[in-house]
């Protein structure tokens, strides 16, 4: 039985919509462009930093962050906001944690992102972050560290986020329950890959709720109403999955 749910953050909670066209303004790109680079990364398994080679080769990527972040001390830049939150993310804690479920939030992102989901006030028990545990996935180690966030056995940990290979597989391999979430570019090209059977797929989180916070539930991946969206979506590989975390 699911006793914690875990959340990824990008494409999972926030909507990066936004941070994507800052950042295409700032290259001096169509956004449209910029965007369908970062597509292009998901398709072909590549990290997202493979974007700004793209579109700016040989850019220093650390150098351009430094010096964004002189020019606009007080702006988002690349961050984000309360504004930034998927619309069911609310709902979806609130229903959660309603229902006795620990929840934690939990994943690859820079010191400043932490900060700033703190200050959302969500309805969670924890929130930490790659930079703050001092590993990232895919590593087992970031895992392992999640177990010990939620307080509870591997088993009994759903892992939700929008990556086959940073979140499904990983999550899975540590006795976790993983959830796919079919949300954002690599969401919706992952979804369609054969690893995806390894998870529930769900469109939103909102699905959470009658998966988990059911009194006794337990539905393993594979069988169900909402592992038949792997079914039914799930076409040709488009290639291995990445490893690259994003």
């Amino acid at each position: 039985m699911v006793r914690a749910v875990v959340f990824d953050v990008g494409e999972t909670l926030i909507d990066e919509t936004r941070i994507w066209t800052r950042w295409a303004a700032r290259l001096g790109v169509p956004a449209l462009t910029f965007h369908a680079m970062l597509g292009a990364c998901a398709a072909l398994d590549l990290p997202h930093q493979a974007a700004f080679d793209l579109v700016r080769p040989g850019l220093d990527l650390a150098a351009e962050e430094a010096a964004w972040a002189a020019a606009d001390p007080d702006g988002l830049r690349n961050g984000f906001d309360a504004e930034d939150l998927y619309p069911d993310v609310v709902p979806a804690l609130t229903a959660l944690r309603a229902a006795g479920l620990r929840l934690v939030i939990a994943g690859n992102q820079p010191p400043h992102a932490l900060t700033a989901l703190r200050a959302m006030d969500l309805p969670v028990d924890a929130i930490r972050n790659s930079a703050e545990l001092g590993v990232e996935k895919p590593d087992p180690a970031f895992f392992a560290a999640v177990a010990d966030l939620a307080g509870v056995d591997a088993s009994e940990i759903a892992y939700v986020g929008d990556r086959v290979d940073n979140d499904v597989l990983p999550a899975a391999d540590a006795g976790m329950v993983p959830v796919l979430l079919r949300r954002g570019p690599w969401g919706y090209l992952h979804a369609h890959r054969p690893q995806a059977a390894r998870a529930h797929v769900v469109d939103s989180l909102l699905d959470l709720p009658g998966l988990f916070a059911t009194p006794g539930a337990h539905i393993a991946p594979g069988s169900g109403a909402v592992a038949r969206h792997v079914a039914e979506r799930t076409g040709p590989s488009t290639g291995a999955p990445g490893t690259a975390p994003a």
